[in-house]
């Protein structure tokens, strides 16, 4: 093996420049060529291809976003796309690829592979923390210290105005940001798809709350839980309980941004590399994560989001922190 290609798909999260610089490290140590991929799928398509020596991904490990950008792309699942893909990379003689990206980006990649033999191997870039196959994915300890920051400072308001707030953080189909920034932020109330939302219980919380003369209340409500999301939220609850003066704060892609934490370069870091020297090895069609500290390899068609439900015990712990 001569040449490989790097690229970045579907949503960015803090870590990803440290994780490119890892490949292209790493493959220059092996004394690999390194091709750049910009726009992921769809600069597959278009052979949108930079060169990356060492020196093209120096200064990059501290900054949020992706050098390379990212995208979404319906058309690449297309046979024609893919065919397209395929046949651009056999041109520049692209031997394999690193895939960053989440569960749609493994999907391609498994495709890629399977009906074009395209060697590929996938690293977890997703701030949802969702993927089977490793503890944690980069980005994510990025974006919850950005959810604790945030909410800190709202705390300070909340505190100062006696205000209930509702503040909605990112997980569509998770609540891991929710819940291990609930817990860190001393949250009333966590709010999570994975367990059902009992508006009964949300109120009495904060009954207790006020009854034991709280200065203020802060609920984090993932955007995928079951109540429809912080605002409607919100909405249920002031029928029922306006002792507070209530506001909603959603942070939005506030949470995908921002120099990644030590942890999150490191991670991104450790697992650049091991993407590489997995190639080398010739493997292929799967993502590389880690679990209990170790490398682990797992397959495209396992390494999906995640269908278990939260651990239980940080719900309970929750809970008992809440009084």
């Amino acid at each position: 093996m001569k040449k490989i290609g790097v690229f970045t798909s579907g949503g960015d999260s803090p870590g990803m420049n440290a994780c490119i610089r890892a490949v292209v490290r790493a493959g220059i140590y092996h004394k690999l060529e390194v091709i750049g991929i910009m726009r992921g799928y769809e600069g597959l398509m278009e052979s949108d291809f930079k060169a990356m020596p060492s020196h093209a991904v120096s200064d990059i490990i501290q900054r949020g976003g992706t050098v390379l950008k990212t995208a979404r792309s319906s058309r690449f699942m297309t046979d024609e796309g893919m065919e397209i893909a395929a046949s651009n990379l056999k041109q520049e003689g692209i031997e394999a690829l690193v895939a960053i990206g989440g569960d749609g980006t493994f999907r391609g990649a498994e495709e890629l592979e399977r009906k074009h033999g395209v060697k590929v191997i996938g690293l977890p870039g997703t701030i949802d923390n969702d993927l089977v196959g490793t503890d944690f994915t980069i980005g994510y300890d990025t974006a919850i210290n950005t959810v604790v920051q945030a909410v800190d400072k709202i705390r300070d308001t909340a505190t100062s105005h006696d205000r209930l707030f509702f503040v909605e953080v990112m997980g569509r189909d998770s609540g891991l940001i929710a819940m291990r920034s609930g817990i860190a932020v001393g949250a009333e109330a966590i709010l999570v798809p994975e367990y059902k939302t009992y508006l009964e219980k949300v109120v009495n919380i904060l009954e207790r709350g006020w009854q034991r003369k709280k200065s203020s209340s802060i609920v984090i409500v993932a955007e995928g839980d079951q109540s429809g999301g912080a605002f409607e939220l919100a909405k249920k609850v002031q029928e029922r309980f306006n002792n507070y003066d209530t506001r909603v704060s959603v942070l939005g892609h506030l949470q995908r941004g921002g120099s990644p934490t030590c942890m999150d370069r490191v991670l991104a870091s450790r697992l650049g590399v091991a993407a590489v020297e997995a190639l080398l090895k010739g493997r292929s069609g799967c993502m590389v994560g880690i679990i209990d500290k170790e490398l682990v390899y797992t397959p495209f068609t396992q390494a999906v989001k995640h269908t278990q439900q939260i651990n239980p015990n940080l719900m309970r712990i929750a809970e008992i922190l809440s009084l």
